[in-house]
C-alpha cells in the first residue's frame, strides 16, 4: 500500500470492524443499498466512463458502476484488506472484466491525472483527516467538467425512527468506535459546498433522499445485527452482562414496531451531493 494520512482509519478498517464489514456484506448493503438509485442518478454513469468508486469496501457500488460503464473501466479504492478480498471475489464471481481494486488512502494515493470522468462514493469520502486536500487531490484525477458523486449522512434527530428504535442503546454511546470516526464531518451541506469549492468543484448540489434502511429479518434478527456493529460492540465492551441483556430485549422490543414482510425497515435519510470539477480551475 502507498503512503498514509489516514493512519487511524487504516488501522481501524484493516482490524475488527473491518473483518465484520468484509463477513456481513449483505447485512450493511440492506442498510444502504436502497440509496444505491439516487446515488447513480447523481453520478450519471455512462458506458464509456472511466469511474472510480472511493472508499469502495465489499464493492456493491463498484461492481454495480462496471455494470453501467460496460465499455469503460471502474476502480475501487479502500483502505481495508479483508474488504477488498470480498470485493474481488464478488467482482471475479459476477465474471466483469473492467473492474479493478487498489488498497490505498484516497486522500493521498497516486492517481492518473485526468485519468476519470466520475468520481464516486457511498459514504466514504467523510472519513479524510482533510477534507479540501482529499477532494483537491482527487479532482487531479478527475476531466475538465467531471463529476463527482457521493452519498453522506444526514443529521438524524431525538425524533427519528432510528432514534426511537435504539433509545435503550444511546445513553451507552457516548464515544464514536475506532472505524466510525469522522461519520460526522459531512453533516452540514454549507460545509460541503465549502470544502468543495475550496478544492476546485463548482455547481455543488445537496439534496435529502429518504429509503428504508433493512436491519434484519425480524426483530430480534435486527438487534443482534445492531449488537453486532462496531459503535455498539465498542460502547458495550465494559458493560455489565446483566445490563447488556437488558438493552438487548429493550432493542428487541422497540424494533418490533418497525417488522414488515420485507424485514425490519425503518425509514433513512441521506445527502445526495453532486459536483462538477472546475474547467481551468487553479487546481488543475
Amino acid at each position: 500500500m502507498h503512503t498514509i494520512t489516514n493512519h487511524q482509519q487504516a488501522a481501524a478498517w484493516n482490524g475488527w470492524e473491518g473483518t465484520h464489514w468484509a463477513e456481513n456484506p449483505e447485512r450493511y448493503n440492506g442498510m444502504m443499498g436502497a440509496f444505491n438509485a439516487p446515488l447513480f442518478a447523481a453520478a450519471g454513469i455512462t458506458p464509456q466512463d472511466r469511474v472510480l468508486d472511493i472508499g469502495c469496501g465489499t464493492g456493491q457500488t463498484t461492481l454495480l458502476a462496471a455494470q453501467q460503464a460496460s465499455e469503460g473501466r471502474v476502480v475501487g479504492i479502500d483502505l481495508s484488506a479483508p474488504m477488498l478480498a470480498r470485493a474481488r471475489r464478488d467482482a471475479a464471481a459476477e465474471g466483469l472484466a473492467n473492474v479493478s481494486f487498489e488498497q490505498g488512502d484516497a486522500q493521498v494515493h497516486p492517481l492518473p491525472d485526468r485519468g476519470f470522468d466520475v468520481l464516486l462514493s457511498r459514504g466514504g469520502v467523510m472519513f479524510f483527516a482533510d477534507h479540501v486536500a482529499a477532494f483537491t487531490h482527487l479532482g487531479q484525477a478527475l476531466v475538465p467538467d467531471g463529476r463527482l458523486a457521493f452519498l453522506g449522512p444526514h443529521p438524524g434527530g431525538p425524533d427519528s425512527a432510528y432514534a426511537r428504535a435504539t433509545a435503550a442503546l444511546s445513553p451507552f454511546l457516548r464515544e464514536a468506535s475506532p472505524a466510525s470516526r469522522g461519520m460526522g464531518s459531512l453533516l452540514d451541506p454549507v460545509r460541503i459546498r465549502q470544502v468543495l469549492a475550496a478544492a476546485g468543484f463548482t455547481d455543488a448540489d445537496v439534496v435529502s433522499a429518504e429509503a428504508p434502511m433493512t436491519f434484519g429479518a425480524n426483530a430480534k434478527d435486527a438487534a443482534d445485527f445492531i449488537f453486532s456493529m462496531g459503535p455498539t460492540r465498542h460502547n458495550l465492551r465494559n458493560v455489565g452482562q446483566a445490563t447488556v441483556t437488558r438493552i438487548r430485549a429493550e432493542l428487541q422490543e422497540a424494533l418490533a414496531e418497525f417488522e414488515t414482510a420485507e424485514g425490519v425497515r425503518l425509514p433513512g435519510s441521506v445527502w445526495i451531493v453532486r459536483a462538477t470539477r472546475q474547467r481551468g480551475s487553479s487546481h488543475t
